[in-house]
């Protein structure tokens, strides 16, 4: 059994579009990912690996929840394109690509692309995706490389205004 978090990053300033990639989170947004991240370790839910995008907003929350879940900070992994907009289908290819040793991986993004994300592992998906959701997804393998788009189980979804 493999299992992927997909977060979007938590409510971040709305200012600053020309610096889109230094916009910082709201207090209102480290108070929603503390929370959310709560909820996911009341769950057992524990990431043994995170990737997040290099933006400031996902940089921040990646931080938030790895403080949460006992995960050490310098070993989040940054990848630019998840910045960039890295498609559906090459974010599967990135899962299938995994080490086997991550039994939980999670990811910290960007809409719209979060939403692409989700909505490629999840036979059907068309819920909204506001800041700092959080969506779970288990998948029936052994091993990353046989990880399948719209193969995945939601199991669980928080939403800041949810809880």
């Amino acid at each position: 059994m493999k299992k992927i978090i997909i977060v979007r990053h938590a409510k971040s300033i709305h200012h600053g579009y020309d610096q889109d990639f230094e916009r910082t989170l709201t207090d209102r947004g480290c108070d929603d990912a503390e929370r959310i991240s709560l909820e996911m370790v009341k769950a057992k839910i524990v990431p043994d690996l995170i990737i997040a995008s290099p933006a400031t907003r996902t940089t921040q929350t990646a931080r938030i929840f790895a403080g949460t879940c006992k995960y050490p900070a310098t070993s989040i992994r940054y990848v630019k394109k998840m910045y960039s907009g890295m498609i559906a289908p090459t974010f599967i290819e990135m899962l299938q690509e995994l080490d086997d040793q991550y039994t939980t991986v999670m990811t910290v993004g960007h809409n719209p692309t979060v939403y692409y994300y989700i909505d490629s592992l999840l036979p059907e998906f068309s819920l909204d995706v506001p800041t700092c959701s959080t969506v779970v997804i288990e998948f029936d393998i052994e091993k990353w490389s046989e990880l399948a788009g719209n193969s995945g189980k939601m199991t669980h979804r928080w939403i800041p205004d949810l809880l």
